[in-house]
């Protein structure tokens, strides 16, 4: 098997836009570095909540008990509270990730792009952090080769190198080089979009936000980004929602709260439906292995797709504060 190098061009636009990269573990340090000391539990997994007048009781692995006037599902894809909203756990694709960091002690020699290879039903993929670091996927058809691979990274590192077939060594090495803790497989899942129209994103004092609301295939690479997105949205729509509630009675708050997150549901639904069916239509395009959407992809969708990617990432969710 051969694998080809396909040059996604936008058009328009979108023509001009460029694209970064950053590891998400910067991101969640960057952010978690802006709190005050002690507001992050670690490892507090949520195993019930509980409704006690107009509070959230949470309850955690530990035994211990949050009481929470508003409480929002940052949970991620096995997410508790948005099971207790009442959605069902995300679907399997029927495709895997294998994703990897690799670091260059003396600099690589990638210009700041987006690189993408496809062959026989896999897809792989790199782009540059900074001058020294890469973050990469390998995507694929799932198979028991899963269960194989699941806790060994030398299996993980010896599969995607028996896939890559002919390409430039320098491609190569970006798999040869990473150290094999930086291996990780997960299958890829999503909420199906109907469920995101026809759900509770919000109800009384609870919703949810990030992978717990709009799980989805990484192929756009805006998971983090949304994440962010509703992030501002919700801070905003609650923060109107308070104003000026020093002498404000329990009941009162609590309904302006359950007003406030009802804004932010109604205001991040249809973002959220396109963000799930254009990676699931983008995923489902490029990793083909059928003649027919291979040409297409190939041969009239290249510009399509480029441009649909970057057309979802250009997205102006408004300013924290409306004031």
């Amino acid at each position: 098997m051969s694998t080809a190098e396909r040059q996604l061009d936008a058009t328009g636009k979108q023509r001009d836009h460029e694209i970064r990269c950053m590891q998400r573990r910067v991101l969640l340090e960057t952010l978690a570095n802006e709190l005050p000391s002690g507001t992050i539990r670690y490892s507090s997994k949520v195993v019930s909540i509980e409704e006690s007048s107009h509070l959230k009781l949470v309850h955690l692995a530990d035994g211990s008990i949050l009481k929470a006037k508003v409480l929002i599902g940052c949970d991620g894809v096995n997410s508790a509270v948005a099971k207790w909203l009442g959605f069902r756990k995300p679907a399997f694709v029927g495709r895997s990730a294998i994703r990897g960091c690799v670091y260059y002690d003396h600099g690589h020699s990638f210009e700041p792009k987006f690189f993408q290879f496809f062959g026989e039903g896999v897809r792989f993929g790199f782009m540059p952090c900074d001058d020294k670091t890469i973050d990469w996927f390998f995507t694929f058809s799932s198979s028991s080769k899963n269960e194989e691979m699941e806790d060994s990274p030398d299996k993980m590192k010896q599969f995607v190198l028996g896939k890559l077939g002919i390409i430039p060594d320098n491609v190569r090495a970006v798999i040869e080089k990473t150290e094999l803790d930086n291996f990780i497989l997960s299958p890829l899942r999503f909420r199906p979009p109907w469920e995101i129209l026809r759900g509770n994103i919000s109800k009384n004092n609870v919703c949810v936000a990030g992978d717990a609301f709009h799980p989805m295939t990484p192929d756009l690479g805006q998971g983090g980004c949304s994440a962010l997105e509703d992030g501002i949205v919700l801070a905003r729509c609650l923060g109107e929602a308070l104003r000026d509630n020093q002498s404000m009675k329990s009941e009162e708050e609590y309904k302006r709260i359950e007003m406030g997150l009802q804004r932010y549901a109604k205001e991040r639904r249809w973002r959220a439906f396109k963000l799930i069916s254009t990676a699931y239509m983008v995923g489902y395009i490029q990793q083909s292995n059928g003649k027919a959407l291979t040409f297409l992809r190939d041969r009239v969708l290249a510009s399509f797709l480029a441009g649909n990617l970057l057309k979802m990432a250009s997205f102006d969710c408004g300013k924290l504060s409306a004031s």
